[in-house]
């Protein structure tokens, strides 16, 4: 079974530094929805290589690989030089993941030349998994509703599971950390 994770960007959670204690949070909700599925027999990740969701979800995956050795992560990016016009310390952060993801590779071989690009990618990703697991909230659309609208038009078309992490679902998953870190610390 593969899976594709994608979901907001790090500028639109408003995170700017790996620090964040977002960062925590969200990775402790990523891995508790990704080790629901391993144990429904999950194998593989698909992730985008932007920084946000998709840079955490693979984060998350090579962290549980101890646990899980089975479990793999391909990060498949939609062109050729992905990262070429983001900041020196951004593309440094994506080099190191990049080497320590199971597969990586560009869907286009050229760089970036039109949309179409992306849309050939999330038609990638579509063909290549057989659901999606997506950091998204309607009443916070972002770039992820594209991501979003391509699943649901495949879905009427594919036997294609989608399942959404929104608002409530991050609120629960917080709440849930900090009690879990709570509970930790006091003993």
């Amino acid at each position: 079974m593969r899976m594709w994770v994608t979901g907001y960007r790090s500028y639109e959670l408003n995170i700017y530094k790996d620090s964040d204690p977002k960062v925590e949070v969200l990775k402790s909700i990523l891995e508790d929805a990704i080790r629901q599925k391993v144990e429904d027999g999950l194998e593989w990740v698909l992730v985008g290589g932007q920084s946000g969701i998709e840079q955490m979800t693979a984060e998350v995956v090579c962290s549980m690989k101890e646990e899980f050795p089975e479990l793999k992560v391909a990060m498949m990016l939609p062109y050729s030089n992905f990262e070429s016009r983001w900041k020196e310390e951004r593309k440094a952060t994506f080099t190191l993941l990049k080497s320590q993801v199971d597969f990586c590779a560009a869907v286009s071989s050229e760089e970036y030349k039109s949309p179409q690009q992306l849309r050939n990618w999330q038609e990638f990703m579509l063909e290549h998994t057989g659901e999606a697991l997506l950091v998204y909230d309607s009443e916070f659309e972002g770039k992820p509703k594209y991501d979003v609208l391509a699943a649901k038009r495949y879905a009427e078309r594919h036997k294609y599971n989608i399942i959404t992490i929104d608002m409530d679902w991050l609120e629960n998953g917080a709440r849930e950390f900090f009690e879990r870190k709570n509970e930790n610390d006091l003993q």
